[in-house]
């Protein structure tokens, strides 16, 4: 077994061999694993790991194939991934599976940059520097779109920010004017205390 690099992502040879032992403890033939970036593009971002049976893969991931297994990439994820390391190390408690993506907080605004992330790129790079200075920080919750406002674009203010009285005039002067400016789509922004915000409200 050697070390592996795919054009996203680098798999150590004792990281194959630890993924190689767990995946043959599943007893399920062809079964192998989906690598995802959480929250992509922003301070938030995770980088997951998990199990995919075969034939679970969706349409778009991007496998790669190891000696002993697939690992598949989700598609959305590939830039953030960029130069990722996945590593192994024994230890007195047995070992650990580490994962590094340097690219993984960084935004990502390539033509194909999803809404989600370019309002989370205006966030971290614009707002967010600003809010921080009196300690706190916006983060976005959801989007949805109905008949009523169009496109809604839910925040949710955290640190200093929150419980503060002056959170209403720092979305309405602030935040929402420059969304909108920034993503003439949105037609509303609104704080997740807003009870006026309709339930189930979904991403786009």
């Amino acid at each position: 077994m050697t070390e592996v690099r795919s054009p996203h992502i680098t798999i150590t040879e004792s990281a194959q061999g630890y993924l190689k032992e767990l995946l043959e403890r599943q007893s399920s033939p062809g079964m192998g694993v989906r690598i995802f970036v959480e929250n992509p593009g922003t301070p938030k971002a995770e980088c997951c790991m998990a199990y995919c049976m075969q034939g679970e893969a969706e349409v778009d991931d991007v496998p790669h194939a190891y000696a002993d297994f697939t690992a598949y990439i989700e598609n959305r994820s590939v830039p953030y991934l960029e130069d990722a390391v996945v590593d192994y190390h024994k230890d007195r408690m047995g070992g650990q599976l580490t994962f590094k993506a340097p690219r993984s907080k960084v935004p990502n605004l390539g033509p194909d940059a999803s809404l989600e992330e370019r309002i989370n790129h205006v966030l971290y790079a614009e707002i967010n520097p600003g809010l921080s200075a009196h300690g706190g920080h916006v983060s976005l919750i959801e989007i949805f779109d109905d008949a009523e406002h169009g496109l809604t674009a839910v925040l949710k203010f955290g640190g200093g920010c929150q419980g503060c009285s002056a959170v209403d005039m720092t979305l309405r002067d602030g935040v929402e004017a420059t969304l909108r400016e920034r993503i003439p789509e949105i037609a509303r922004v609104t704080d997740s205390t807003d009870h006026s915000v309709r339930e189930n409200a979904y991403y786009s």
